[in-house]
């Protein structure tokens, strides 16, 4: 992993992670780097091994086979897995990170999950004296492994303020938008956004191929007006180049997408271009464009 991040002089503190995927292994490797002891877990062993040996690993850290054994004596618990179901699988149980966490600590949760599970989640928290932030990311892949994050917050005040100076190490802003639930609602909203400019930049580049234009030209222009955007600036190009491997997958846009219209039904919110594109990306998996990035809405057209 590259490393540009500079990190902010922070106490040394005792740190779990759990969950290390595409996102998760960075995010924790950053952690390690910016000096705090670190306990990884995985469900995957090998990967948690793998981690340990990496070269850029920084201090002292190790890996536990439970979440429980992760998250003892630690004073922050971050984790970043699939789904709800998986969120629960770590944190509840005999052998969840509930189980052993010691009075006082923070559960960080970056999983991209619904309001629903994370007010469950701090509600019971709260009841055996811990602490729980629904913590959503946005920056992908190249985000997480340049520590470069944007997370989205809802929870306890006090609690945040502790875990920021934390986050920092992966993030570029960790903000405060609410209660518990606040961030994953924040998230939506990202997602939702994401959803409408991709499919809008898919159809303006296949509109000018159709007209015969030179695209690549055609995008430096307009980049410089008000249709700029973040998807344009990094997608556009490799979009009409036909690239698709450059991390948030379909599946998981999928995923998000089903949260969305989830919270929509019970919220009142009217999104029909969000469904839409929904329709469209399982159009994507039905042609086996599952693990292809979220720009690939474009091979429809």
């Amino acid at each position: 992993m590259t490393n540009p991040k500079t990190y902010e002089p922070t106490p040394s503190r005792r740190v779990a992670f759990l969950g290390l995927g595409v996102m998760g292994y960075p995010m924790a490797t950053h952690l390690a780097l910016a000096g705090h002891q670190v306990t990884v877990y995985n469900r995957t062993a090998t990967k948690s091994i793998a981690w340990l040996a990496d070269s850029t690993r920084a201090g002292s850290q190790r890996y536990a086979e439970t979440p429980a054994l992760a998250a003892a004596d630690a004073d922050f618990v971050f984790c970043c897995v699939g789904n709800d179901d998986d969120l629960r699988s770590v944190v509840l149980g005999e052998h969840g990170a509930f189980a052993s966490m010691k009075p006082g600590a923070i559960f960080v949760d970056h999983t991209t999950a619904s309001a629903s599970v994370a007010r469950e989640l701090s509600a019971l928290a709260r009841s055996r004296g811990l602490q729980f932030i629904d913590a959503p990311v946005s920056g992908g892949q190249a985000g997480a492994q340049n520590g470069l994050l944007t997370v989205m917050c809802g929870g306890d005040a006090a609690a945040f303020e502790a875990a920021r100076p934390v986050a920092m190490a992966f993030s570029r802003a960790f903000t405060l938008l609410g209660d518990s639930g606040a961030g994953q609602l924040a998230k939506m909203v990202n997602q939702i956004c994401i959803a409408g400019l991709v499919q809008g930049l898919a159809e303006g580049i296949a509109f000018g191929q159709k007209a015969g234009l030179d695209m690549a030209q055609v995008l430096e222009v307009i980049g410089k007006g008000a249709a700029q955007s973040w998807q344009m600036d990094n997608r556009g190009k490799t979009m009409v180049d036909g690239k698709f491997d450059f991390g948030f997958a379909v599946d998981w846009m999928r995923k998000d997408l089903g949260l969305v219209l989830d919270e929509a039904k019970r919220n009142g919110a009217r999104l029909p271009v969000t469904a839409l594109v929904d329709q469209f990306y399982a159009d994507v998996q039905a042609v086996g464009g599952n693990r292809l990035d979220t720009s690939s809405l474009i091979k429809r057209l």
